[in-house]
């Protein structure tokens, strides 16, 4: 069964800063990436043990990347639900500890 995918506080705010073929890109990589087992990792998603974000979050925080673009998630697994807590740009040199 796929997971139902949630834009929750400023995630919805920091979406509609990026131009529009970048939104498409994100949401679509979005719906291709989290849909069926978003706590899997691959190439482009990680576990971020350890991290302790400034968004609101339940641990732990995930991270779909995305080019430069990172997007950052938790999972409710009993309610089949990927939260989108935020989506940042990550300029070279940065760090995620910088963007979160």
């Amino acid at each position: 069964m796929a997971h139902e995918i949630r834009l929750h506080g400023n995630a919805a705010e920091e979406l509609r800063n990026f131009v529009a073929f970048e939104r498409r890109r994100i949401v679509d990589e979005i719906d291709g990436q989290l849909a069926h087992e978003p706590t899997v990792e691959t190439r482009n998603r990680k576990c971020l043990l350890g991290l302790t974000p400034s968004f609101e979050h339940r641990p732990p925080v995930w991270e779909l990347r995305i080019g430069d673009i990172r997007v950052f998630y938790d999972v409710d697994e009993e309610a089949q639900e990927v939260n989108i807590r935020a989506i940042r740009r990550k300029g070279r040199g940065q760090t995620t500890e910088d963007i979160t």
